[in-house]
């Protein structure tokens, strides 16, 4: 029997290691930044086309290569950054495992053109599925220029898996922002066809988060940002953290290590628990927070995207962490301080010792006696057979004319009695009550139902705007004041991408500028002094879950209008909104749960009500 174990061959193992490290676009962007980082680049631009699908390419005036290192820069293995193992736990660079550059020639076409500065010629190397096709001494500029063309060109499973080209651009901004953040005193450039999305010129960190994040939904980042500050012996924290205020749904949060962007939840609860209290359940802070630790103490080489790090005291930084931004909340008055201002209050005179005193004087009637015999009213003669005698007569109110009854008036008739009882639903006569403007409360024949008023016009709208959403378009009624929806540069393509289905459900948007959208109508279901809010919260929705197909947009469309347009608890309702209100969660086709799953219908047995006298 002839043996079966094999090697693979490199262009096989190189493609698997390409698996692992180059996952999208913006995997690319972040090996290739990385790598002019560390070659001490003080300008570095990053240009993309179609998502990075057809084009990515990084240039910058670091150090450059000899001939001899960009050729073996490609070879699976090989950096300039570790000799032993010893080193992969001292590390102070980006990238160190040597696979990224392989990686990418694996699965994509690769010009790369360097130059050290002391050369007067440079290298070009043009390598595509690890097959090297050129390699010539070409005259260019100092520093890397390193272009990536037609990604996973020989890997069409991986193709066909990429997204839009909207969609990747937002992950390479978002692995943008982790680079950007760490390094303000480099420059940076952001090309998006041909198109400059950002420049960001060397400055200080405050200033480069502002520079980042500055924008309609950032809130005023210059304005909410406190610092953070804690030296121990076991390592350093700065950074800044948001004002509570200012807190959102969707938020920036960012965590790096030794100038390496990391996830951790752990540090995350820390300091959600110093924000507790301060903010609204739904809500996150924002938070840029920087450690600087011993590389002794940590493990970076756990993941191959390099954004899991082990700590050695994980249990001590995080209560360094919690205490360090709750100092800072403290230090900056975020809680609101006592008001001892005394402007508006009673003024209340000084006692005069030489002042007489006067004793308040009362008049009463001291010979008043409340149990003495008093004229008490008599009781009212009744005619019980005149009383009785009317209950035989038809029910007649004088002075109104007869109603038409349900059949004459174009009405369905009323359910039957034995019909009633298969439904278990009360009638058109049965009364309703509000328990803490929170529940309706209604009797049926089994026992007692009760209904989640907010869930319940939850389930209405939303099949309503399901309807709407159909082949009929929504009834739009016209504000007199539009409100202005100022869209960050990162939710364009969102809004351009939302927009029909906004419409069609009855919204009147229209574009006023280059990131200005005038809301002149909204959806006649709609009962909102302001939209701007729950537009918002619906592009935040849309860009976290990634959503592309349109039916699926216009059911999401429908769930955050319904639910942000419902009765809300604490809202007091009319006996007639109470049954209207139930009758048209009947009429509904699923009248039990909301369209997320919560239960809108309970019900209290009769027998479960005997058994609490029991």
């Amino acid at each position: 029997m002839s043996d079966i174990i094999h090697l693979l061959p490199d262009s096989v193992a190189n493609q698997i290691a390409a698996g692992e490290v180059i996952q999208r676009p913006a995997s690319v962007i972040k090996e290739l930044v990385e790598n002019s980082i560390d070659a001490g680049a003080k300008n570095i631009q990053v240009l993309i086309k179609d998502g990075g699908s057809t084009l990515i390419q990084v240039i910058d005036d670091g150090v450059g290569m000899s001939e001899t290192d960009a050729r073996m820069s490609f070879e699976r293995h090989a950096t300039s950054k570790i000799k032993d193992a010893a080193d992969l736990f001292s590390l102070h660079t980006m990238g160190f495992r040597g696979e990224a550059l392989a990686s990418i020639a694996a699965v994509a076409q690769v010009e790369l053109r360097t130059r050290r500065e002391n050369e007067e010629l440079g290298t070009l190397i043009e390598i595509a599925g690890t097959r090297v096709f050129r390699q010539e001494t070409v005259q260019c500029d100092k520093g890397t220029n390193i272009a990536v063309k037609s990604l996973f060109f020989n890997v069409p499973a991986r193709r066909r898996f990429l997204k839009s080209p909207s969609t990747e651009m937002t992950h390479i901004r978002n692995e943008f922002y982790r680079i950007v953040l760490v390094h303000p005193d480099i420059s940076f450039f952001l090309y998006d066809n041909d198109t400059e999305m950002m420049t960001l010129p060397a400055t200080s960190l405050k200033a480069r988060i502002e520079h980042v994040f500055i924008g309609a939904y950032r809130k005023k980042m210059d304005q909410q940002l406190l610092p953070i500050e804690a030296k121990t012996s076991l390592l350093t924290i700065t950074g800044f953290v948001g004002r509570p205020e200012f807190a959102q749904k969707i938020a920036n949060q960012y965590f790096f290590v030794n100038g390496r962007y990391m996830r951790h939840p752990y540090f995350h609860k820390a300091v959600m628990v110093a924000y507790s209290q301060l903010i609204k359940p739904a809500d996150n802070p924002n938070y840029f927070i920087y450690f600087d630790i011993d590389t002794q103490s940590i493990d970076v080489n756990v993941h191959p995207s390099k954004t899991e790090i082990k700590f050695e005291n994980e249990q001590a930084i995080w209560s360094i962490l919690l205490a360090s931004v709750k100092e800072s909340l403290g230090k900056f008055q975020v809680m609101p301080p006592l008001d001892f201002d005394q402007d508006g209050l009673p003024d209340i005179p000084v006692i005069d010792s030489s002042t007489e005193i006067q004793v308040p004087k009362t008049n009463f009637d001291p010979g008043y006696n409340p149990f003495g015999a008093t004229t008490r009213p008599k009781r009212p003669t009744l005619d019980w057979e005149q009383l009785y005698g009317d209950f035989s007569k038809p029910n007649r109110q004088p002075g109104f004319q007869n109603a038409p009854t349900d059949s004459e008036a174009g009405f369905p008739a009323p359910l039957q009695p034995e019909q009633q009882q298969e439904l278990d639903i009360p009638d058109t006569s049965t009364d309703f009550f509000q328990f803490k403007n929170k529940y309706i409360l209604t009797t049926v024949k089994s026992g007692l139902m009760l209904i989640d008023q907010h869930r319940a016009h939850f389930r209405i709208l939303f099949d309503r705007f399901i309807q709407k959403s159909g082949p009929q378009k929504g009834i739009t009624q016209q504000v007199l004041f539009p409100e202005i929806l100022e869209v960050e540069r990162d939710d364009l393509h969102i809004v351009e991408q939302i927009l029909p289905d906004l419409r069609w459900v009855g919204f009147d948007i229209e574009p006023i500028g280059k990131s200005e959208f005038a809301i002149n109508g909204i959806p006649s279901e709609i009962e909102m002094t302001s939209t701007l809010p729950l537009l918002k919260d619906l592009i935040a929705a849309v860009r976290e879950t990634e959503i592309s197909v349109k039916e699926t947009i216009r059911e999401k469309i429908a769930v955050h209008l319904s639910r942000q347009t419902a009765i809300q608890y604490g809202q007091s309702l009319t006996g007639a909104e109470m049954k209207e209100l139930f009758e048209s969660l009947f009429a509904c086709e699923n009248h039990q749960y909301t369209p997320d799953g919560q239960m809108i219908v309970t019900m209290m047995k009769y027998e479960e009500i005997e058994n609490k006298f029991k």
